[in-house]
């Protein structure tokens, strides 16, 4: 992600009111923000990101607004109080001179100060009505906000040092009362990058939900945390063929399996949203910086020209601005210039009509139901698939395609059955400038398509992540052979249902009937055959291709912190929770599986049911005979313990055995010449 903002690059500015406003910043244009005021674009180009703007009121002599850019301690101003009035700092309650700070401390009242820090009004303990003790009518508000003056401020001050009974309202009160005014009034905008997660709670929260299936940041990161999203590794490119015109398919290029390595197989129904968040944790979502571009900012001149702005553009000759942290220099910024450094890139030989201009390694596979994939958001990335001759963009040889169709019977798509045209360098020669071009862009197409469809029927694909309303079962259906093993599976639902119904294929009664032969359509295959065994009403796919099978959910809800009014915020939307299904996946191992290591043995049934029967025997009434019994057998076992013990073949037994350790049934132990059993 680039640290500066670029040009027609998409951003979100963040409103006082605390919507966001996603904007692409097209340069010599006007950014209108609504009640906020508008301003031209060049401004905020080359600035870094995280910076909060304030629009200034407009001088007599130009037609557009400025920006200035505001300063931490004025943004931090009422903390910063609050902690020096703590302290008994009284002297550092303000830190802006055309600011009015309200501070408070726990149990102390709050004042309102004017910008020469005397104290207007204080604070008390009843809770009133503001629309009765607010003197400035609306007509008068209309005025002051037509004005225009010190981008709001003013409007601010002047209600606050016109309510009558400010010092009877509650801290909590009187700290809400200002806050709302200034959300209404302040004409301040923070400018902040796209990313998956904002992008995404954006999406949520003021556009359609349904269109990325209500998936959440925090489900983002579910997803690709259980699939191992992470970098495939360094890019490995196809050779090229060097074909001629001449020359038809015979001459491509073969898919390579020891070559395809990092790959992500994905079933998006999200409009792009799941593939920017696994882009976006591989690392080919945002372009890289051109090292030898020179940073977009803006030097100061002291000639300043400037022109009148046109209705949707704004004109800007010859005339920059260092945008500083206090009064704003009379100058306008330039939209930086295309040097001749930037003008040059780096250009590739043009290789033949069979090379395939996409990398093996960290990619992702998208399989789609139609005849071009539904990814409109990754357009907010400046990425367009549908666009022939995109710019660079590390989406072009890391994000390949492909339909349903192409999977299971290529040779009935078109695209990929039908031989590409061939032509002799005379005939080509011959041929109008515009029939070339498509002969060639034919011929790459074929090429294209041969090795999209081949290196995944290939398999060997590290995970498979999906987000569709397709039924998961007939998705695993298909997609489970091509996963290579411990590959992990991450598959996002809205509702719960069909992931339950996905886990109940994988259960152990399931498992348990297939190992024990009882699927008398199994009987016989091989192992390949039963990965792609297309299933039945019982068993619709073969239960021992995962484990580890888990559904699981998780929501972040944002709360309000505040005593006695500790609670989840009411005004949080609702919509589905999503549920993810998580397993991993498994190679069956050929033939019966059985357990080997060392075990102790048991003594047998007989000699514990002998032992028994003695025990039952012995009389209770004869303690003396007990005793005598007890003294012979101890006797025995301190005679038998001092001689080396030995086992079923006669050999001397560990040296580690403990003294009194009774031998086991079958073994044999030497007492007297004798040998006992």
């Amino acid at each position: 992600m680039h640290s500066l903002i670029r040009p027609n690059a998409w951003v979100g500015l963040k409103l006082p009111s605390g919507s966001t406003k996603v904007i692409q910043l097209v340069p010599d244009t006007t950014i209108s923000l609504g009640k906020y005021g508008a301003f031209p674009a060049n401004l905020v180009l080359g600035r870094p990101y995280h910076l909060t703007f304030e629009v200034l009121d407009k001088t007599p002599d130009e037609s557009f607004s400025r920006l200035r850019v505001v300063p931490p301690s004025e943004l931090h101003a009422e903390a910063i109080a609050e902690e020096d009035e703590a302290e008994g700092n009284a002297a550092s309650a303000t830190n802006g001179a055309n600011q009015a700070v309200v501070t408070a401390t726990e149990g102390e009242e709050f004042s309102l100060v004017d910008e020469k820090g005397n104290v207007v009004a204080r604070s008390g303990r009843e809770v009133i009505d503001d629309s009765a003790i607010q003197t400035l009518t609306q007509d008068e508000i209309e005025e002051l906000k037509k004005e225009g003056n010190n981008a709001g401020k003013d409007v601010i001050a002047k209600l606050m040092l016109s309510h009558t009974a400010l010092d009877q309202k509650t801290t909590f009160s009187l700290a809400k009362y200002k806050l709302l005014k200034t959300k209404k009034y302040i004409r301040r905008f923070q400018v902040v990058p796209i990313d998956v997660a904002s992008f995404a709670q954006w999406q949520l929260e003021e556009k359609d939900a349904s269109k990325i299936m209500d998936l959440r940041a925090e489900m983002f990161g579910l997803v690709g945390c259980w699939g191992n999203v992470h970098f495939g590794g360094e890019d490995s490119m196809m050779d090229d063929p060097h074909s001629r015109t001449d020359q038809g398919e015979e001459t491509c290029v073969p898919v390579q399996p020891d070559e395809l390595k990092g790959r992500w197989l994905v079933v998006d129904d999200t409009c792009g949203m799941l593939v920017a968040a696994m882009a976006e944790r591989m690392g080919v979502l945002y372009p890289k910086e051109d090292d030898d571009e020179e940073p977009m900012v803006p030097e100061a001149k002291e000639e300043v020209k400037t022109a009148k702005p046109t209705q949707n553009s704004v004109a800007h000759e010859n005339a920059d601005v260092e945008m500083s942290d206090a009064v704003p220099e009379t100058t306008v910024p330039e939209r930086p210039k295309t040097t001749a450094t930037n003008k040059k890139q780096k250009v590739r030989p043009k290789g033949s009509d069979f090379v395939v201009p996409l990398s093996q390694t960290n990619t992702l596979t998208v399989i789609h139901s139609t005849s071009q994939p539904n990814l409109s958001l990754l357009n907010y990335w400046n990425f367009d698939i549908t666009a022939p001759n995109h710019p660079p963009h590390p989406l072009l040889n890391h994000l390949l395609n492909l339909t349903w169709l192409q999977l299971l019977k290529p040779e009935l798509d078109t695209s990929y059955s039908t031989p590409p045209p061939t032509a002799s360098a005379e005939e080509l020669a011959s041929w109008k400038p515009s029939r070339r071009g498509n002969f060639h862009r034919k011929r790459r197409r074929f090429a294209r398509t041969r090795y999209i469809v081949d290196s995944t029927r290939a398999g060997n694909f590290s995970g498979l992540v999906s987000a569709s309303s397709m039924d998961p079962i007939s998705i695993l259906k298909h997609t489970l052979p091509l996963l290579s093993g411990g590959a992990p599976v991450a598959i996002y639902s809205p509702s719960i249902e069909p992931l339950a119904a996905l886990a109940d294929c994988f259960s152990v009664p399931r498992r348990t009937a297939w190992t024990s032969g009882n699927v008398p359509e199994t009987a016989g295959k091989s192992l390949e055959e039963l990965e792609r065994w297309e299933g039945n009403e019982q068993f619709p796919l073969n239960p021992t291709l995962l484990q580890g099978v888990s559904i699981q959910t998780s929501r972040a809800r944002r709360w309000q912190v505040l005593p006695m009014r500790t609670h989840p915020l009411m005004t949080e939307r609702g919509g589905a929770d999503g549920y993810v299904f998580t397993a991993w996946r498994a190679k069956p191992a050929e033939g019966r599986v059985e357990a080997r290591g060392k075990f102790k043995k048991i003594q047998p049934s007989s000699s514990r049911k002998a032992v028994r029967t003695e025990e039952d025997s012995t009389p209770a009434e004869t303690p003396a005979a007990t005793e005598e019994d007890d003294s012979a057998t101890a006797a025995k076992r301190k005679r038998a313990d001092t001689l080396p013990s030995l086992d079923t073949e006669g050999s001397s037994a560990p040296e580690n055995v403990e003294a009194g350790d009774v031998a086991s049934p079958t073994k044999k132990r030497k007492v007297d010449g004798e040998v006992e059993v």
